[in-house]
């Protein structure tokens, strides 16, 4: 296995290590009711985390590797500290696989989720050279479908009854972004971070 390391300007996303710190780093993420409502099981224990992470790991060993899970961590902390969230690239078919994440509560609403996308897209169709990439969010995940929008993805449609729990069906959103629409999101991305060039009168 070669391990993935991606690295933001803010976050760092890493394999799992069967380490305590990783453990409870998922736990906090996983284990929380408010964040687990708009995930695809009930919230889990720290037992059923660790057992996860195992899981992980035994996917990382296979080949082809057809399943990345991997832990979210804030640059700023250092190396091997533990995750504040969890992301997710996983193989479906030819070129094409799905993405998603999952971020510990108290680190909403700083972008965190927009990066990781933008990290996992660009290894996805860059690293990995795959054609499509898709996500499905809750419909009331309003804050999932802007992330994904904002980078470049496309509603494709609603599906409905896509999944059983807590007693009840559950429609989704399916968004989907192509490897050519990718290269326009990075250029566009490039020529806003450039900005406006000098004016004929500037110094």
């Amino acid at each position: 296995m070669v391990p993935v390391q991606l690295t933001g300007p803010r976050l760092a996303i890493r394999e799992f290590h069967h380490t305590p710190g990783d453990v409870d780093g998922l736990h906090s993420v996983f284990g929380d009711p408010e964040t687990a409502r708009y995930l695809p099981f009930e919230a889990r224990d720290r037992e059923t985390c660790a057992d996860q992470i195992e899981l992980y790991l035994e996917e990382a060993q296979k080949d082809p590797r057809t399943v990345y899970r991997l832990a979210v961590t804030l640059r700023e902390d250092g190396d091997d500290v533990p995750p504040i969230g969890n992301a997710v690239l996983g193989i479906e078919g030819r070129r094409a696989a799905f993405i998603g994440y999952a971020l510990r509560r108290d680190t909403w609403g700083r972008g965190y989720a927009s990066e990781i996308t933008r990290l996992l897209c660009g290894f996805g169709f860059e690293t990995l050279r795959l054609h499509r990439l898709a996500a499905r969010v809750d419909p009331a995940n309003t804050a999932s479908s802007r992330v994904l929008t904002k980078a470049g993805f496309q509603l494709e449609g609603r599906i409905r009854h896509d999944l059983y729990l807590r007693d009840t069906w559950h429609d989704a959103l399916q968004y989907s972004l192509l490897e050519d629409e990718w290269e326009q999101v990075k250029h566009q991305a490039v020529e806003q971070a450039s900005g406006p060039g000098p004016g004929p009168d500037a110094d």
